[in-house]
């Protein structure tokens, strides 16, 4: 069993919590039922505790520059209080983590401040590359996560809860936010960084803030969502969503021994950029060989035409020979089928190419499809 717990853990185990490990973390599985917190996301909102999820701070003269080096994407280029969906890579051109990593205004003239947010199992790995990988750079680089907890909000009814929270004069601060964007606003007399990003295919905003305030947000959010359809949700309808949103999961999309170019992020890698990023070398050459286009294994959709799910490790096959494997897979409770991301040869990748999956020991159909298997209606 692990030992962290955050801020919420008697929040969670007072309404009826089932845990699990998870990155380390004790994190609520589920409540009820996780069928019915999926269909909530989908049909009004789900909450969600992501607290298990780092923060890392950049700021310094440098930070631009540092970021542009340390990771994959061109993050000098985002605008003050805009995102940017990257990576940061080890110099084989290998996935250490995905991230997300938010502009915020400069907290002095000449310096730059950006929070960079990796995956829960990851976050000491990546602040520990963070500063090692700042060495010659003008820059501090801050391991925020243990005293930072992280909210999240998610589906079509999610502005109108923030909404009922945020005082009347900053409600255009939440209703202009663009996706992939960020701004403080005050709930309960507390100014919060709400950030309009999410990992279900919905509508949403995460909300950073820091532990000691946690509970009173949490609570004040459900009682906000009473009549909107609002209910925790736990990390089985996270996976649910987020896979039928074809969103990658580190640890089974994502690994070190896998390159952007196989993983479909290819346009998350800026060669481009001046900078000389860590692992550039490395990709420029994958690229250039057509990982993920004429080479290699590519990573896809497939959609089960019987009723069986795939599941991780599961075997892909083509007329009997093995052609790659499952990575993620379950059934569909938006779409009513089973639904799977899986690595397979590239000359087998083409949307409506059939393949079977081992189901232990016998063949399944699917057929391979274009992601993401379910887009909001916006």
């Amino acid at each position: 069993m692990s030992e962290n717990y955050t801020a919420l853990y008697e929040q969670h185990k007072k309404a009826g919590a089932s845990f699990t490990d998870f990155g380390g973390w004790q994190m609520p599985l589920k409540y009820e039922s996780e069928l019915a917190e999926h269909h909530a996301v989908r049909k009004t909102a789900g909450l969600f505790d992501l607290s298990h999820m780092g923060e890392v701070w950049v700021s310094g003269p440098d930070a631009a520059a540092f970021l542009d080096y340390a990771l994959a994407g061109k993050l000098s280029a985002v605008a003050v209080g805009k995102a940017k969906y990257s990576l940061i890579c080890n110099a084989d051109g290998g996935i250490i983590d995905d991230l997300i990593t938010y502009r915020r205004p400069s907290p002095e003239e000449g310096v730059d401040s950006y929070l960079v947010v990796p995956n829960a199992g990851n976050a000491k790995v990546v602040a520990a590359a963070l500063k090692d990988r700042s060495a010659g750079f003008d820059v501090v680089v801050e391991d925020a996560s243990a005293e930072t907890s992280l909210i999240a909000v998610q589906g079509p009814n999610a502005e109108a809860i923030l909404l009922a929270l945020v005082p009347a004069e900053q409600h255009a601060l939440v209703t202009e936010l663009k996706y992939y964007a960020a701004v403080e606003v005050s709930i309960n007399g507390q100014d919060l960084l709400l950030a309009r990003t999410g990992y279900t295919g919905e509508d949403g905003f995460e909300i950073y803030l820091p532990n000691v305030d946690a509970a009173g947000l949490w609570e004040a959010l459900l009682d906000a969502g009473d009549g909107h359809g609002l209910i925790p949700a736990g990390l089985a309808a996270r996976d649910s969503l987020r896979l039928e949103a074809g969103m990658p999961l580190y640890g089974n999309e994502l690994s070190r021994h896998v390159n952007a170019y196989a993983a479909g992020l290819g346009p998350v890698v800026s060669l481009a950029k001046e900078s000389d990023f860590i692992g550039r070398d490395a990709l420029t050459a994958i690229k250039a060989a057509g990982v993920g286009t004429t080479l290699g294994q590519k990573l896809v959709g497939l959609k089960g035409t019987g009723r069986r799910a795939a599941r991780a490790h599961y075997s892909v096959l083509k007329d009997g020979s093995l052609i790659g494997e499952v990575t993620s897979g379950q059934p569909s409770p938006t779409l009513g089928y089973p639904i799977a991301l899986a690595y397979v040869d590239v000359e087998h990748s083409e949307p409506g190419t059939t393949v079977d999956v081992d189901l232990r020991g016998k063949a399944e159909p699917f057929e391979v499809v274009q992601l993401p298997f379910y887009k909001r209606q916006k």
